[in-house]
């Protein structure tokens, strides 16, 4: 299959951290050794967005110090634009990974707390250079989750993407620890990011969350019903795109995946994923998928099934992002499984 044409160009706005994981299936501190790795929301959107050819800028703020300066060079090297990236005084912001095993779930201690990008002025951003010539700025629920500073971050970038005419992409990316950390109201600033969005990545929760309200039924019907009202709530809204998992274990996860227009709906089928090596980043891939298809022009059946088949892939991988080309999603969706020579 002929790769589709790629058009246009998106900004990722967050923020960027070294993720330390417990080798093998051990927990955390079992033993003296950490595996380090370049990770993060919306850096991984922007990886995974270049290794498919795009142009992805990533914004946001660095510490100025060798830690910042290797994950710049890490990211530069996958082919991500760093010229949005700015320093200023702080640390580097980490989590700790101890990845699950068999019945045991994975877990994550956050330790990001007065991080330079956690520090930086709400206005620290130039948002009329990190936007110039793009078409679209993709961001997360994460960065207002950091604090009142970041929220403001946050809705400045939104405010300059509107004002530039620039597509936005909101993933929403709930995290209850990062927002239980101060005193926060998330709905109310999640609902104010969400109504200048083109496209949404939530499900039947999020939408909850947002509106305040339940979703009864089951599956498929209950997504729907929870898209409609979120595309009635927020106009502004052209696109959800959602996944559903289904865990097993740890080594063993079935996933689906859907997009809602106000008109109609896209679903896949389930696919079960063995043999995982690493879950975490599996949504940013999934987000990555989606960007692509619409930034290639394909129609949404197409780009579910481009998302989904990223996901599935992220799964074989360690790290936190997709490194993944157009000739990989091409033989997942073949479903080819065989040596390719």
């Amino acid at each position: 299959m002929e790769p589709p044409k790629q058009t246009g160009r998106i900004a990722c706005f967050g923020e960027i951290m070294l993720r330390m994981t417990a080798p093998g299936r051990e927990l955390l501190m079992q033993s003296a050794r950490l595996d380090v790795c370049v990770g993060g929301a919306e850096a991984n959107v922007a990886t995974g967005l270049a290794c498919l050819g795009h142009h992805a800028r990533m914004v946001g703020i660095m510490p100025a110090n060798p830690l910042g300066a290797a994950a710049t060079r890490e990211l530069r090297g996958h082919g991500v634009d760093v010229s949005g990236l700015a320093t200023a005084p702080g640390r580097m912001g980490l989590y700790f990974l101890t990845p699950g095993a068999g019945l045991r779930a994975s877990d994550i201690v956050y330790d990001r707390a007065y991080s330079a990008f956690a520090l930086a002025a709400a206005d620290a951003i130039d948002w009329t250079a990190a936007l110039a010539d793009v078409d679209w700025l993709h961001l997360s629920g994460i960065t207002p989750a950091l604090g009142p500073v970041p929220a403001q971050a946050a809705l400045r970038a939104v405010a300059a993407a509107k004002a530039a005419g620039v597509r936005i992409s909101f993933d929403g990316n709930y995290r209850a620890r990062l927002w239980e950390a101060w005193d926060s109201d998330p709905r109310a600033i999640l609902t104010e990011l969400v109504a200048s969005a083109d496209l949404f990545f939530g499900n039947h929760r999020d939408m909850a969350l947002l509106l305040d309200r339940p979703f009864d039924g089951d599956g498929t019907d209950r997504r729907r019903h929870a898209a409609e009202a979120g595309f009635a709530a927020f106009p502004n809204l052209r696109w959800i795109a959602s996944t559903a998992r289904h865990v097993d274990d740890a080594d063993r996860h079935r996933l689906s995946a859907r997009i809602d227009t106000p008109e109609r709906d896209w679903q896949t089928e389930e696919v079960v994923v063995g043999g995982i090596v690493d879950r975490i980043g599996g949504g940013d891939a999934f987000a990555a998928g989606i960007l692509h298809g619409l930034l290639s022009g394909l129609d949404e059946e197409r780009t579910v099934a481009t998302g989904l088949a990223l996901a599935c892939l992220k799964h074989s991988l360690p790290g936190d992002a997709s490194l993944f080309g157009q000739s990989d999603i091409d033989a997942f969706l073949a479903g080819g499984l065989d040596v390719r020579r």
